[in-house]
């Protein structure tokens, strides 16, 4: 009687952890990433499209997740001049920075958090862009189901090299910032 008793209170045990989980979609329409790079004298920024996410929580934690975002959706919105515009926009897609030939998705998966205190919490994860992996942390704010970030990221740990001081020297006012900012808001169903 006391091992059923047992294995019933441990199958009840497991179940209820089972059921705190939840899982929720990233509404990509409603959602969106900006971008933000500096250089001497100047900066320009843009979009880039999420294709599809997912959370998973679990005690008031990101438990989980997955973002895969859509590398040749990078836009430029601070250049009205559509030459130069577009321009910009190949350069970023060619090889000396983002190679979205080769490597058309980046993702970012979840490997947790901290909880959830008056709506901030800290996040922990592994960001992946052309091909290589790098863990970060940073904060995430939450309101009702909307999720924000701002997110610096070290483009020379990704082998973006172009007019990087970290591969290149003598670069003076040439020289592009190696970190780039991303702003970054998930709505989720």
């Amino acid at each position: 009687m006391k091992t059923t008793n047992f294995i019933l209170a441990l199958v009840l045990l497991l179940s209820a952890s089972v059921l705190s989980a939840q899982k929720v979609e990233v509404i990509t329409e409603s959602s969106s990433i900006t971008w933000l790079g500096k250089k001497i004298g100047g900066q320009h920024e843009g979009n880039i499209q999420i294709e599809s996410g997912n959370l998973e929580f679990m005690d008031d934690k990101i438990a989980k997740g997955n973002i895969v975002i859509d590398m040749t959706t990078i836009t430029n919105t601070d250049l009205k001049d559509e030459g130069y515009n577009q321009k910009l926009v190949g350069h970023l897609k060619s090889d000396d920075f983002f190679g979205v030939e080769k490597y058309p998705k980046a993702g970012f998966v979840i490997t947790g958090s901290s909880a959830f205190e008056d709506g901030v919490a800290s996040v922990t994860g592994d960001i992946t862009i052309k091909g290589k992996t790098e863990r970060i942390i940073f904060d995430v704010m939450r309101a009702g189901n909307i999720y924000t970030a701002k997110v610096d990221i070290d483009r020379s740990k990704f082998d973006v090299r172009y007019g990087s001081n970290s591969f290149f020297d003598n670069l003076g006012d040439k020289a592009i910032n190696d970190i780039f900012t991303l702003n970054i808001k998930l709505v989720t169903n």
